[in-house]
């Protein structure tokens, strides 16, 4: 094989790099002085209307049996339920330590999602088909 020579480095390149980084220095100074000299944000405007929750999140709907046991047998709107559940879950140490969206579920929450351990979204999903 032979070896092919490398071509001496031109002395221009250098120079090059060099201006560069004065810029790059003199952008990064001033970014640290511009905070300095700004005034205190102005205060936002008040929103006009407060939003209100949508109608459907806010029915009262019958929890079925299983889901009573967790959470009592009033009807209670969806939020609720889940503020409910998720109390419920705090409690009793139901959370998985490692994964923490995971939910280790006992007897009576196993009634309602049917199986153990369910991730936190599944279960919200389990839980709807015992609202009525």
């Amino acid at each position: 094989m032979a070896t092919a020579k490398k071509a001496p480095a031109k002395k221009a390149a250098p120079a090059k790099k060099a201006a560069p980084a004065k810029k790059a220095a003199a952008k990064k100074a001033a970014p640290k002085a511009a905070p300095a000299k700004k005034a205190a944000p102005a205060k936002k405007a008040a929103p006009a209307k407060k939003r209100t929750p949508s109608a459907a999140f806010m029915k009262p709907l019958t929890p079925s049996a299983a889901l009573a046991a967790v959470i009592g047998d009033k009807p209670l709107p969806r939020t609720e339920v889940t503020k409910k559940v998720w109390e419920y879950i705090k409690k009793q140490g139901l959370q998985d330590k490692v994964k923490r969206t995971m939910i280790n579920a006992d007897a009576k929450l196993k009634a309602v999602v049917g199986v153990s351990p369910i991730s936190m979204f599944g279960m919200t999903k389990e839980i709807s088909k015992h609202l009525k």
